[in-house]
């Protein structure tokens, strides 16, 4: 029995297990309402970035991360590379860049191509909660891992050298007469597979250097601000393109994707 293309592309989508979920996946286009942030230009980098100025801050404006060649998809212009010499030997908050813009609640789609074994940088939601982008790790400290908080969801890792995609759905946290009453959560898929469903995020990890609220009460003193999506340097060849962010309102505690 020959089946109608609709049955068969449902068919196909199950057994390749690929979401039905708009905007997803290396590749993906911006939601409507979606805020590109970065298209792998340079005006478009100091229209909507500048250096995060925490306490381990040892760079200068402007920013010195470089512009370069899609080293992948060569007709597709450029991309943004993680390159501040003061970031050199793993120093992070020495060189990181955020967006001018701050946030609570959004959904992101970030693509992320590392050059050799062991390339690190970080994604920062709000800078304070970093989703890990580190080749070779597979703990909990690892790629694709909500830090310290769940295990590297490494098997959806496409390896180095290639284009990698975090679709990352996140609520802030929630505060009542100035108390934390429900912490952040977050859901991800990495290159089409889901990861991370409804996590909720216990502190910020790494200290003062990491971002917002890190030195606060050993990083679980967050405080009812909202915060840029910050990128870590660490001095590695680590490079990042089709970057897009929407503004949501998350009402209930629930982060699942939904079109």
């Amino acid at each position: 029995m020959t089946m109608k293309p609709i049955a068969l592309l449902a068919a196909t989508l199950l057994f390749n297990h690929v979401p039905a979920i708009a905007g997803v996946g290396v590749g993906a286009a911006p939601l409507p309402g979606a805020e590109v942030i970065i298209d792998g230009t340079r005006a478009m980098l100091d229209d909507k970035w500048i250096y995060w100025q925490g306490p381990a801050f040892a760079s200068s404006m402007p920013i010195k991360w470089k512009i370069v060649g899609d080293p992948v998809d060569k007709d597709k212009g450029t991309v943004l590379m993680t390159d501040d010499r003061a970031a050199d030997g793993g120093k992070y908050g020495h060189a990181d860049i955020i967006t001018k813009k701050e946030y609570r609640d959004f959904r992101l789609h970030i693509e992320f191509w590392i050059a050799k074994e062991k390339g690190n940088s970080g994604v920062y939601l709000q800078n304070r909660y970093e989703i890990q982008v580190f080749d070779g790790d597979k703990t909990k400290h690892g790629m694709g891992a909500v830090i310290n908080e769940t295990e590297s969801p490494y098997g959806a890792y496409l390896g180095i050298g290639k284009w990698n995609a975090y679709d990352i759905n996140f609520r802030a946290a929630r505060f009542k007469d100035g108390n934390l009453v429900e912490k952040a959560m977050v859901s991800m898929y990495f290159n089409g597979q889901k990861v991370h469903d409804n996590v909720r995020i216990n502190q910020v990890w790494g200290g003062k250097n990491s971002g917002l609220d890190g030195g606060n009460n050993g990083g679980k003193g967050i405080t009812d601000v909202p915060g840029g999506l910050k990128l870590q340097c660490e001095g590695h060849d680590v490079r990042y393109r089709n970057t897009w962010i929407k503004e949501v309102d998350l009402k209930s505690a629930d982060t699942d994707f939904k079109d």
